[in-house]
């Protein structure tokens, strides 16, 4: 079975191929004999019920600086030419995020979407949390300052950060007594329309943050995300050191929860990070750590991804 696969994402020019979760997947599309295209979110459009872009045929190789091949611009009808498309484009999750979602509605799943757009839509990864409060640390989503400064005097020690940023941008931890605290509040405000997220700092984030990756609802593995000395964010591309790791009883009990409703709302491809025993976030935007994963126990996470979608169509 042949596919034509078009990966909605951000310049191949970037992309690091060691690390990022698109490129692993598209390579193993390849292996596949399915032909892929690109296209940037600008490039598509909504014309008269049909969606379209501005696409180009694309192959991906394992060469450091050699990585890819471009073919010239299709004007393509993604409902009509296109079998699946792969939303990979980075969060932020923000307007225009949310539009593609809309304008992606008009062709799942004759096209097949993953992630399901609908439920991406539905489901920012800190907000989307807040289904599960019995697996989530104590969590405050608010632009009210007072309530901050309340919830800071009950749990002394908390981490704020946007509601839908994304790698570790903008997040903050402010403990007992700091200063800081009122001057922070005011430059979120000024900076972001929506309110923002409190939660209590778990100090177990010393040990890790852990990636857990579920394909269709089943956790298939995970790595250990270990923060730089002096640093809060455990994300790899601000210093975090991935580890080989295995689940605990309690991580599988948090995918056991949180699994069924994954696989209900399609959400093919999903990673979730836990904090000693607590799920901090779902992210089914632009999950990343296949590669990390593989290179720590050969499991080939980019071959489970595609199995599912098979089953699928």
């Amino acid at each position: 079975m042949s596919l034509n696969v078009a990966l909605q994402m951000d310049p191949v020019e970037t992309i690091d191929i060691n690390g990022d979760s698109t490129f692993a997947m598209g390579l193993e599309a390849q292996k596949r004999g399915h032909n892929l295209f690109h296209y940037q979110v600008k490039d598509m459009s909504y014309v008269n019920d049909k969606v379209k872009a501005y696409a180009r045929p694309l192959t991906f190789r394992r060469e450091q600086g050699n990585h890819y091949s471009l073919g010239d611009i299709q004007h393509m009808d993604l409902g009509e030419e296109i079998d699946v498309i792969l939303m990979r484009q980075d969060p932020p999750f923000h307007m225009g995020y949310i539009t593609a979602t809309h304008i992606l509605e008009h062709i799942h799943p004759k096209t097949f979407v993953v992630n399901d757009p609908t439920s991406v839509r539905n489901a920012p990864e800190k907000i989307f949390l807040a289904r599960f409060p019995e697996l989530m640390p104590p969590t405050m989503i608010t632009s009210n300052a007072d309530d901050v400064r309340a919830f800071r005097s009950e749990y002394k020690d908390i981490i704020v950060k946007p509601l839908y940023g994304n790698g570790g941008a903008g997040v903050f931890r402010i403990s007992e007594g700091d200063q800081n605290l009122a001057s922070l509040i005011e430059m979120f405000q000024d900076f972001y329309t929506e309110p923002f997220i409190v939660q209590k700092y778990l100090s177990d984030v010393r040990k890790g943050d852990k990636r857990i990756i579920l394909v269709d609802g089943e956790p298939v593995g995970a790595i250990n995300r270990v923060p730089d000395e002096g640093e809060v964010r455990s994300n790899m591309h601000v210093g975090g050191e991935a580890r080989k790791t295995e689940l605990t009883e309690r991580e599988k009990e948090i995918c056991d929860i949180i699994g069924p409703v994954l696989k209900e709302q399609d959400q093919i491809f999903v990673g979730i990070d836990v904090i000693g025993d607590y799920l901090t976030e779902i992210n089914v935007t632009s999950p990343t750590g296949i590669q990390e994963i593989q290179r720590f126990d050969g499991t080939d996470i980019a071959a489970l991804i595609w199995d599912a979608i098979e089953r699928r169509l």
